[in-house]
């Protein structure tokens, strides 16, 4: 009976301890419904989600194993999304969130598997920064591994 009242409230301390707070879940749908405009290639949505000034960034892996930096222009990514034909089918999973607040800044952190027409191409981390102006979360920048190796398939 012992073990069994200790595993209760092992349970229950993880669930309390997983659940978001309502500013979290703020900052998570923002990242959600950027993810839905992106996969939709919806120009005038993505470009509500970031604020002026936007910061994008990238690190990958060459194929002789060194780390590549590279920085984007957010107009230049919404051009080149927008720009994927019809017949080319993009997805990025989100496996996981990890947010963080604090007053009006957040970050939100995914893990991500990245596909092209079913197949899987890389995966990575995502790292958000958000900000959040009258009553609105914003996205500041973002930065994001990519590498083929490691990754995680559904």
């Amino acid at each position: 009976m012992k073990i069994l009242a200790t595993l209760f409230l092992f349970l229950i301390s993880i669930s309390a301890f997983s659940q978001y707070t309502e500013e979290q879940l703020e900052a998570k749908q923002t990242i959600d419904s950027f993810f839905e405009a992106f996969h939709k290639k919806d120009s005038l949505a993505l470009k509500q989600f970031g604020y002026p000034d936007i910061v994008m960034q990238s690190i990958a892996i060459n194929k002789d194993g060194s780390p590549k930096f590279s920085s984007e222009n957010y107009s230049d990514f919404i051009k080149a999304i927008v720009s994927i034909p019809e017949s080319t089918k993009f997805e990025e999973r989100l496996l996981s969130y990890d947010v963080k607040i604090n007053g009006p800044m957040a970050t939100v952190i995914t893990d991500y598997s990245f596909y092209i027409n079913g197949e899987l191409k890389h995966c990575g981390v995502n790292n958000f920064q958000l900000f959040k102006e009258n009553e609105k979360w914003k996205i500041v920048y973002i930065i994001d591994t990519r590498t083929t190796k490691n990754c995680i398939s559904e």
